[in-house]
């Protein structure tokens, strides 16, 4: 027997959904700086650099000083691409979950909880927004609490999304996720979703530190005659 189940979206689970949004997407950041330490556009001009001491053009000190600055600048930027994201949520949909959620048709917000009562993930739906998508239902906000992970409880969430898809007569589920979310695309391989799209979050900033959206899709098979 499961020592958990799901449920829908109750008021007394707003704090912990939100602050297991932010959270869980915040765990990210330095994934993204250290993919961003390895882009050609920021190591290259760094080993140039080097040669500056050698040119009597920089001191060894500045050097290191103008090193520390930039790192600490990347590590700010990388920060800042999934902070600003967090705060637009937090005072979008997820400001008032119920009434985004549970208020309107074809939307919907479920929750994980253990036998004893704990919050342990979440998952919301809603219908896609993109062209083209009117019989596609998005899956947002998928996050499971750190020491709830491994039991298969986002993989529980995602089938009830797609149920919930294929009751209401959808065609597919879409998402979008970030390159540094690694674990959260290997479990949409795993759960049949297929790359559809790459590309830069919307901010020139996004280039910098190679911030790329991946957007996903499962098909729903149709129901058989």
């Amino acid at each position: 027997m499961s020592d958990y189940f799901l449920r829908i979206y109750k008021d007394s689970d707003y704090h912990e959904a939100r602050d297991l949004f932010a959270s869980g997407l915040k765990e990210h950041i330095n994934t993204a700086f250290r993919h961003a330490l390895g882009l050609t556009h920021v190591w290259l001009p760094a080993l140039a650099m080097l040669t500056l001491p050698m040119l009597n053009l920089m001191s060894i000190t500045t050097l290191i000083l103008a090193f520390a600055l930039a790192l600490v600048a990347l590590w700010f930027s990388a920060r800042y691409m999934y902070t600003s994201y967090i705060n637009h949520a937090l005072s979008d949909d997820m400001l008032d979950i119920d009434k985004y959620y549970l208020q309107r048709d074809g939307y919907c917000f479920w929750v994980a909880e253990s036998a004893r009562g704990e919050f342990m993930g979440m998952i919301a739906a809603l219908p896609s927004s993109n062209p083209g998508g009117e019989k596609h239902l998005e899956l947002k906000r998928l996050s499971v609490v750190k020491q709830h992970r491994g039991k298969g409880v986002a993989k529980v969430l995602c089938r009830r999304l797609i149920d919930f898809a294929r009751k209401r007569g959808c065609e597919a589920v879409v998402l979008t996720t970030t390159l540094p979310q690694r674990d959260a695309c290997k479990l949409y391989d795993k759960l049949g979703f297929r790359l559809t799209d790459n590309y830069y979050y919307p901010k020139l900033l996004s280039r910098v530190v190679d911030f790329r959206i991946l957007a996903y899709q499962y098909d729903i098979p149709a129901a058989s005659q």
